[in-house]
């Protein structure tokens, strides 16, 4: 008989509690160590028997994925969003991890993609760069939010541009504001210069993918959109058919039904009764999200993928779900592409049937 044994953990900043119960369901033991490194090598390697592994998404769920998967069975990082038990009763560190545990035990839990070693760099170069894209666009609301303050019309990029700044400063009646306004401006060069190495340093690590220039040639994806789908997807092969990937992305379409079976005669039969929508699922990556809409308008400049628009919207669809329903097939080419290895052909997407 295999000795399995289910290890839940709750990971805080000092302390993490660990749990431990059989394969018959049983606790074996509760265990509470420093949250360093060398206590967690200790204690995994004096567990005897073939250990599985189960902690939350967090701070330390990647550090701790690459460190504890060498000495394990296997290590599962979960979404908690997934699984309302997680939350329901009583909450403390050592239900929590006895909970994480025992959904492990049952195979109730939905794990989240950690990737190789190259993919966690990929994706810290991504995070690099986005983190710089926000913080610019953050800094350039605040500039703007200064002359709106007054009353001073700054639409468009006039005001951020440097030959033109002193005079828009002048503007200013007031000095303190244009202190503020004047630091504002010197963190925005600062972030645009980060964010101009972060890229670079971003598509030089993509582009030792043999997958960066599969993912170019699909319309409206550009340098920086497939190294952001390397980055995040990681491996096409996790999405079994574009109905796995549509969630992910956002795409997917929530609905509906109640009473679907009636008794007709003694027969129990389905109602042929339409389902209720209930628009697009809320739980997905928003940065994909964000990446096919941009890609869909970017192609919408192709004259084929323009056609199928308006032939959605002249079919009574109205214009911002046609765009969805531009990004949803856009969202399927990429990853039927990215599949199967093969470049783009457009007569392939769009046939004359």
């Amino acid at each position: 008989m295999n000795n399995i044994k289910y290890v839940g953990m709750d990971v805080h900043k000092s302390v993490t509690v660990i749990v431990v119960i059989n394969e018959q369901g049983q606790l074996e033991s509760l265990t509470k160590i420093k949250t360093k490194a060398e206590n967690f090598r200790d204690y995994f390697r004096g567990l005897s028997g073939a250990a599985h592994v189960v902690l939350e998404e967090g701070s330390w769920s990647a550090w701790l994925y690459k460190m504890l998967k060498p000495l394990v069975s296997s290590v599962t990082v979960c979404e908690t969003r997934h699984n309302k038990l997680i939350g329901a009763g009583n909450k403390s560190d050592e239900e929590d991890a006895e909970i994480l545990a025992r959904l492990l035990r049952l195979g109730e839990l939905k794990a989240v993609y950690k990737g190789d070693d190259q993919q966690q760099q990929l994706r810290e170069l991504f995070r690099a760069y986005d983190n710089l894209v926000e913080d610019a666009t953050r800094v350039q609301n605040r500039i703007k939010a200064i002359y709106r303050g007054r009353g001073i019309d700054c639409d468009g990029h006039h005001l951020l541009r440097p030959d033109q700044r002193p005079d828009w400063l002048a503007k200013l009646p007031e000095q303190a504001a244009r202190f503020r306004a004047e630091t504002l401006l010197k963190e925005l060069d600062t972030l645009q210069d980060l964010r101009k190495e972060a890229k670079t340093k971003l598509l030089s690590e993509s582009k030792q993918s043999p997958d960066y220039s599969l993912l170019l040639k699909l319309p409206g994806i550009g340098p920086v959109r497939a190294a952001s789908l390397l980055a995040i997807v990681g491996r096409p092969e996790r999405f079994r058919t574009k109905r796995q990937f549509w969630p992910y992305c956002g795409f997917a379409v929530v609905t509906h039904t109640s009473a679907d079976y009636i008794d007709i005669g003694g027969r129990i039969i389905k109602q042929q009764k339409k389902a209720s929508t209930r628009g697009l699922n809320r739980n997905h990556h928003p940065r994909l999200k964000a990446i096919f809409k941009g890609a869909a308008l970017t192609a919408l400049q192709n004259e084929t993928w323009q056609a199928y628009y308006y032939g959605l919207v002249c079919a009574g669809t109205k214009p911002e779900l046609a765009r969805i329903s531009v990004a949803r097939k856009l969202a399927a080419v990429t990853l039927a592409v990215w599949q199967r290895r093969e470049e783009y052909d457009q007569n392939k997407v769009f046939t004359k049937a």
